[in-house]
């Protein structure tokens, strides 16, 4: 059966319409059946029945991962679980992990978003498309399955890992498109030129990379060394998990969120005030039924702008970092994607790079880790740091140190890269 998805084309009337309609059910929903949203609106002092307009969101408390923390596992769930088809969880390395929960419903309209974003990334039923992700609690892998299947698609299930035998796939299956986090398939890429294979020759046409910031000069790498269409896609477990919001291959010119199912907010996240500036990216979740969520702080930082090829579809701009992710040094604010835009522009580096917090005396310290290209002498090596120095003091106002290391020598990302290690003396 052919994927039909009319949504996709309303109005922005039509589209504001929608969206208050179901954001009403939405605290509804959640103020009757949780009792976590019951007090924390009481304390409040607001009621689903004062939201008479999409801006009196605004009158709401926010939700934060501990909430969810404080609730674990099953709190935050609004119906019965006999009623929940499916759980997921983050991994929980910085503490209790965070549970989210589905109805049958609730995994029908993942699915649909899913097929949304892969088909406004170029993907066409009938593709094949190599997913990457990593399957189990973690919801990239079946998110991208389910929905690559409802867009009719053929799914070649992955998951991540066996870094050779994924080349093998992609080699001997050969599908146009593959979905993964941007650091693993940079990972790939050196797997394909190790083993001698000119990743231009691969079949992929699109790669649909999200999970974990990631910056144009990233994108170049990737695209100039595969020969692809590079686009972003983005989601969270608590809002739903991938395919919150997707950028189109026409443009590329930042996500389009799909806005009938979730509504986004930004923040200044230290007045918690909405702006029209960069700030801390909130949603509330408009048909989830098993986990609805009101005004969920993110921490990913980013900006709204009007719609474009989806045009009553706002865009988010690529995230640029998260605010728990913010390193301060010596009182400037350092993003670990600040970092990897000058490292992707310095000869004679690779794109795998580690932040190392350190101390020196009594003042933080902060060390980039990067490899080498394998090509590179060690006279270019002196000079690449030299220059890596000087970028970063010059484009982001900090001086930092330069350890130029041997190609593979950082630890390979199977998922999510851990890009700052914290080794600072706490005494």
């Amino acid at each position: 059966m052919t994927f039909s998805d009319e949504a996709e084309n309303l109005t922005i009337d039509e589209l504001q319409a929608l969206q208050l309609k179901r954001l009403r059910w939405t605290l509804r929903h959640a103020y009757d059946n949780v009792p976590f949203y019951t007090r924390k609106f009481d304390e409040a002092g607001v009621h689903p029945d004062d939201c008479k307009a999409l801006e009196d969101l605004a009158k709401f408390p926010f939700t934060t991962k501990q909430d969810l923390r404080d609730n674990y596992p099953f709190g935050m769930f609004a119906v019965p679980e006999a009623q929940v088809s499916r759980i997921h969880a983050s991994s929980g390395t910085t503490g209790k992990p965070t549970v989210v929960g589905y109805t049958s419903e609730d995994i029908d309209t993942w699915a649909t978003v899913m097929a949304r974003s892969i088909r406004a990334a170029g993907g066409r039923p009938g593709d094949k498309v190599h997913v990457a992700y990593g399957y189990g609690l973690f919801t990239g892998g079946l998110g991208a399955h389910y929905g690559a299947e409802k867009l009719g698609c053929t799914v070649i299930p992955a998951s991540g890992g066996m870094t050779a035998r994924q080349v093998q796939i992609i080699t001997d299956f050969k599908p146009e498109i593959i979905m993964v986090t941007p650091s693993y398939m940079l990972t790939l890429l050196d797997e394909f030129e190790r083993q001698g294979i000119d990743p231009q020759t691969s079949s992929l046409k699109v790669g649909i990379f999200g999970a974990e910031p990631w910056t144009e000069q990233m994108r170049t790498e990737i695209e100039e060394r595969v020969g692809i269409d590079a686009v972003d896609i983005y989601g969270l477990s608590e809002v739903m998990g991938p395919g919150v919001a997707q950028e189109c291959v026409e443009t590329k010119d930042g996500l389009h969120i799909w806005e009938d199912h979730f509504f986004p907010e930004v923040i200044d996240p230290f007045t918690e005030k909405p702006t029209d500036a960069e700030g801390e990216l909130l949603f509330t979740s408009l048909t989830k039924q098993a986990l609805p969520i009101i005004r969920y702080r993110t921490r990913d930082l980013t900006r709204l702008l009007p719609g474009t090829a989806r045009p009553a579809y706002r865009r988010m701009e690529k995230v640029t970092g998260r605010s728990d992710d913010m390193i301060i040094l010596r009182g400037v604010n350092v993003f670990p994607t600040q970092i990897e835009e000058v490292v992707l522009v310095t000869p004679a580096l690779a794109p795998h790079f580690q932040l190392i917090r350190s101390t020196k005396g009594r003042m933080d310290h902060l060390t980039v880790r990067v490899e080498a290209r394998p090509d590179a002498t060690a006279e270019q090596r002196a000079e690449a740091a030299a220059r890596l120095i000087a970028g970063v003091k010059d484009g982001v106002g900090v001086s930092v140190g330069v350890e130029v290391v041997d190609p593979d020598t950082l630890e390979r990302s199977l998922g999510k890269m851990r890009r700052v290690l914290d080794e600072r003396d706490r005494a």
